[in-house]
């Protein structure tokens, strides 16, 4: 080859780097949810969706694919192609709990994805069935005290935040109620709601609306202080439960070596769609607070509240069901 070839050929591929950015995104670009519709992850995966194609010039079409506790999802986001197409919704239970609880998570939830931005940091609720004996605080924990293994709470799922935050919760109140795992939040909310599991441990997105129609009773809520939205229901750290004082969060995320311009493109569309002030509106009504943070930000996030709940796991000794 010689030198009059080289320099045209490196030419052709530096052009050809740089209209590949400058295309991206080309084509619909996927958004999976690891959960079923109708919980806190689909709905803050859908107000963003919309407005970030926008941003990108490309529809970014949300699919759910459901499965132990977010892990079939997750684990399908960390196996594709690190091309910018296909994008993963990344949570506390993904990233975090069910991998410090689960010794066979297919993933590792710190090297085998890229963070790119967290969308919102969302508080937790415990709430009850209006038939429920109690609707404070005080006398649900008596009731549960009074008639240990009774009672029965609905989760996401196995390993999930809704899990081991219960599960937490259980070991410092001193109470016992037996876990009914599902295939995400919302199949636990419409058995809750419809009576046939009693307690659930859920994000404020997706029982908000039963909260407001009056179909669940909010007992406690993980979140840095009162909620304007409820405002008689206490934190974790007014009873005197801190450490399950814990939010949610719900991010963006991709396989490992994303390129950078895809990182940055993602990026800036997120932040751009989260100052538009409707949608920062549909995701404060929720009761979820806007985060918006830079890659590195998210990424140390993650890491950091995976040790927390590993830590949690070790020290009460939980295991799967």
């Amino acid at each position: 080859m010689n030198r009059r070839h080289l320099i045209s050929t490196t030419a052709l591929l530096v052009m050809s780097g740089s209209v590949w950015a400058q295309a991206y995104p080309n084509r619909v670009v996927k958004l999976q949810v690891p959960f079923a519709p109708g919980g806190t992850t689909d709905i803050v995966a859908r107000v963003i969706a919309e407005p970030l194609g926008k941003a990108l010039g490309q529809s970014v079409v949300v699919e759910n694919k459901a499965g132990g506790g977010g892990v079939v999802g997750a684990n399908e986001t960390a196996k594709s192609a690190p091309d910018g197409y296909s994008l993963g919704v990344a949570t506390v239970s993904t990233t975090a709990a069910n991998p410090a609880i689960n010794p066979k998570i297919p993933y590792n939830p710190i090297t085998d994805f890229t963070p790119i931005i967290n969308i919102a940091a969302t508080p937790n609720v415990i709430a009850v069935h209006p038939s429920f004996p109690a609707h404070d605080y005080k006398g649900f924990v008596a009731e549960l005290k009074k008639n240990p293994g009774r009672y029965s709470y609905s989760s996401s799922g196995t390993g999930g935040i809704g899990h081991l935050q219960t599960e937490l919760w259980k070991s410092l109140a001193g109470v016992f109620i037996t876990h009914i795992p599902y295939r995400g939040a919302g199949p636990a909310l419409n058995d809750t709601v419809a009576g046939q599991v009693p307690i659930i441990f859920d994000n404020m997105p997706s029982a908000m609306p039963f909260i407001q129609t009056g179909k669940l009773i909010p007992i406690v809520v993980a979140a840095p202080q009162r909620l304007p939205q409820l405002p008689n229901v206490p934190t974790f750290k007014e009873v005197g439960l801190e450490p399950v004082n814990r939010m949610a969060y719900y991010g963006i995320y991709g396989p490992k070596n994303l390129p950078k311009e895809v990182i940055e493109k993602v990026s800036a569309g997120v932040k751009k769609a989260l100052q538009d002030p409707a949608v920062a509106k549909r995701i404060q009504d929720t009761g979820s607070l806007v985060v918006g943070n830079s890659p590195e930000e998210f990424a140390a996030q993650i890491k950091a509240e995976y040790e927390v709940y590993k830590k949690v796991v070790d020290q009460q000794k939980l295991k799967l069901d």
